[in-house]
């Protein structure tokens, strides 16, 4: 699933060690509107061993959010996940064509210089 979301805030850094070695998850919450009007809602975000996707966020800024989805069962109780696996900031609108610029006029004949002849040369270096 994608998205597109402002990141609203970005949570602070959990690290820990499992059986297979060391691991890091930080939650982002993005802000998203689905297009039905002005109510936004929040998405809490997992970036599981992604330290680099995460450095690259700012509050503020939008981006394309490419997300799996997943509920898992735990002593009866359901708990869901949103881990993301793609980010790319939003590109921004291509700016207007520019106005054609007018034609400009010719260009005058540039005048022609002419070599100076040998006679006309003065040799002012010293001896």
């Amino acid at each position: 699933m994608e998205f597109e979301g402002t990141v609203y805030r970005i949570m602070p850094l959990t690290q820990g060690e499992s059986a297979r070695g060391p691991w890091q998850r930080q939650d982002v919450v993005f802000d998203y509107n689905d297009g039905g009007g002005n109510f936004t809602r929040k998405i809490c975000v997992t970036f599981f061993n992604r330290p680099d996707d995460v450095a690259k966020l700012r509050e503020g800024a939008t981006y394309q959010v490419s997300v799996n989805i997943e509920s898992r069962e735990y002593n009866g109780r359901w708990y869901t996940d949103i881990r993301a696996w793609r980010l790319q900031p939003k590109q921004a609108e291509a700016p207007a064509a520019a106005p054609a610029m007018p034609d400009l006029p010719p260009l005058a004949a540039e005048p022609s210089y002419a070599a100076p002849s040998p006679a006309q040369e003065v040799d002012d270096l010293p001896f």
